[in-house]
C-alpha cells in the first residue's frame, strides 16, 4: 500500500480513484436518477430536483476546492489500499447517491415552501463546509497572517520531529470555525448530506443509511486525526485541546 502510487510520471492513482472517478460518478449518477424518474413517470418531482441540485452543488464545490483536498487525511495520510480504492470506485458512487436512487421509485411532492427551505438549508451547509476549508487553507497559505472573521487569528506555533529526525514547525488555528471545535467542518458536511436526503421525508429508513454511515465515518476520522496529531505535536496538541476542547460538535462533543 503506497501513499502516492503512480503509473508513469503523471498518472496519480489516488487522484483518479478519489477525485476523477469517484466524485464524477457521483455527479453522473445523481443526474441519471432524475432522468430515470422522468422516463418512468413523465416528470421529475420537486424532491428529486432538490436532491440533484444539492448533490451537484456539493460535487462542484469539491472540484472548486480540489487543491485543498490534497491536505486531507485521504490524500496526505491514508495509503492507497483496498479501503480507499474500492471505497472511491464502488462505495462512493453507489451509496453516497442512494437517496436519489430511492426517490426514483418513491417520488415525494414537497411543495414550493418546503422545497425552498430544504434547498436553502442545504446550500448554506455546503457553503459553511467550503468556508471552513477555505479559512484553514488561507491561514496556511499566509503563514498565519490572514484575517479570520476580520481579526488576527489565535494560533499555536507547534514544532515536531519527522521520522528522519528533522525538526519542523507548524501553525494550529484556534479562530473562526476552527475555534468552535477541532473538526467543525464535519458538522456542515453531515448536515448537507441530511438535507439532500430530507426530500425523501421519513417514510423509510433506507435513504438515511448514507447519513448514518457518513456520521460514523467522520466521527471515526476525527478520532484518528486527533490521535495522529497527539502523537505528532505532543504538548502542543494538548495545549490546543485545552483551548479548543470540543472535537466536532461545539458544547457537546
Amino acid at each position: 500500500m503506497e501513499l502516492y502510487p503512480r503509473i508513469g510520471k503523471n498518472f496519480d492513482i489516488k487522484v483518479f480513484t478519489n477525485c476523477r472517478f469517484g466524485m464524477m460518478s457521483w455527479a453522473v449518477l445523481a443526474v441519471t436518477y432524475g432522468i430515470k424518474q422522468y422516463e418512468t413517470y413523465g416528470r421529475v418531482s420537486d424532491s428529486m430536483l432538490i436532491n440533484m441540485i444539492l448533490m451537484l452543488v456539493y460535487v462542484t464545490k469539491f472540484f472548486w476546492w480540489e487543491a485543498g483536498y490534497w491536505n486531507t487525511m485521504d490524500i496526505a495520510h491514508d495509503r492507497a489500499g483496498f479501503y480507499i480504492c474500492w471505497g472511491c470506485l464502488v462505495w462512493v458512487p453507489s451509496v453516497y447517491t442512494s437517496p436519489g436512487m430511492y426517490l426514483v421509485n418513491h417520488p415525494v411532492n414537497l411543495g414550493v415552501q418546503l422545497a425552498v427551505y430544504i434547498l436553502v438549508s442545504g446550500i448554506l451547509s455546503i457553503f459553511i463546509n467550503y468556508d471552513c476549508d477555505r479559512q484553514r487553507q488561507e491561514f496556511r497559505r499566509t503563514n498565519g497572517k490572514a484575517l479570520v472573521w476580520g481579526k488576527a487569528p489565535s494560533k499555536i506555533h507547534a514544532t515536531y520531529t519527522t521520522t528522519s529526525g528533522e525538526t519542523k514547525s507548524s501553525l494550529l488555528l484556534m479562530s473562526g470555525w476552527w475555534g468552535l471545535s477541532r473538526h467543525f467542518h464535519y458538522v456542515p458536511e453531515i448536515l448537507a448530506a441530511f438535507f439532500w436526503t430530507l426530500p425523501a421525508l421519513f417514510n423509510h429508513f433506507l435513504p438515511y443509511f448514507y447519513v448514518v454511515f457518513l456520521t460514523i465515518l467522520l466521527f471515526d476520522r476525527a478520532k484518528r486525526d486527533d490521535e495522529r496529531c497527539r502523537s505528532k505535536y505532543g504538548k502542543y496538541w494538548k495545549l490546543y485541546c485545552e483551548k479548543v476542547p470540543y472535537r466536532i460538535i461545539p458544547g457537546i462533543y
